[in-house]
């Protein structure tokens, strides 16, 4: 009852018309904090329909403060490739092997990663990997002879970013435990890399809303001016 009465006092106390900075939004949800540490999330409204090819949004960005969470990462490779996979800090590492164990369901992966030459064993998890946003794809850098790289990329606060059929794009850029300057460094690289990504297709108003909000806090919405380049 008391968590209900705290979000009633919070939605009541809230301005739907106000734009807030970074800043000002951050203090806000940490003002109603939860008893755990939250993520908190950035959704970004953009003018794209991704039904459209031309219109697709999909990329990485490297989050120089991390995610706060642990990355769980699994290659396919052979021979050099997986030992130096495992050396990186990959959680699993395999070929046949690991297909077989992800055919059974085993998924709990937060990123899969491949060899060139793995992609044989791989294209057989399509219908199991895609649907999760797990396959592992070239323009993404998840299929790369460099796997090593790769691992220590996810591991240390690489995320992925994609559209959704709306034309929304929701990332957790860490841990409400964060500070202030770390928390606006990950929304910067966030927001600078899905600008970057704008593709030829999109037509007017690219970035049309953003918002920001933790597990547990409310929704505020940014002045646009936060957004180098929206």
């Amino acid at each position: 009852m008391a968590q209900q009465t705290k979000k009633q006092k919070v939605l009541a106390g809230l301005d739907r018309e106000k734009l807030y900075t970074v800043d000002e939004a951050l203090a806000m949800l940490r003002l109603y904090a939860a008893k755990f540490d939250e993520t908190v999330e950035v959704a970004m409204n953009l003018g794209v329909d991704p039904r459209h090819a031309d219109q697709m949004v999909r990329g990485m960005v490297s989050l120089p403060s991390g995610t706060g969470k642990d990355v769980r990462v699994a290659v396919f490779a052979r021979g050099d490739n997986a030992e130096k996979a495992l050396a990186a800090g990959a959680d699993r590492v395999g070929a046949e092997d690991l297909m077989e164990d992800m055919q059974a369901g085993n998924l709990n992966y937060d990123r899969v990663i491949a060899t060139p030459d793995m992609m044989a064993v791989v294209g057989r998890l399509g219908k199991v990997l895609g649907p999760k946003g797990l396959m592992p794809n070239p323009k993404l850098g998840t299929v790369t002879p460099n796997v090593a790289q790769a691992v220590k990329d996810a591991k240390g606060g690489q995320v992925e970013f994609r559209v959704e059929k709306l034309g929304i794009i929701h990332s957790g850029i860490g841990k409400l435990s964060f500070d202030d300057a770390a928390l606006k460094a990950n929304f910067v690289a966030l927001t600078g890399a899905v600008v970057k990504a704008k593709p030829a297709g999109s037509k007017g108003k690219y970035v049309r809303k953003v918002s920001i909000t933790s597990s547990m806090g409310p929704g505020l919405k940014l002045d646009l001016a936060e957004i180098a380049g929206a």
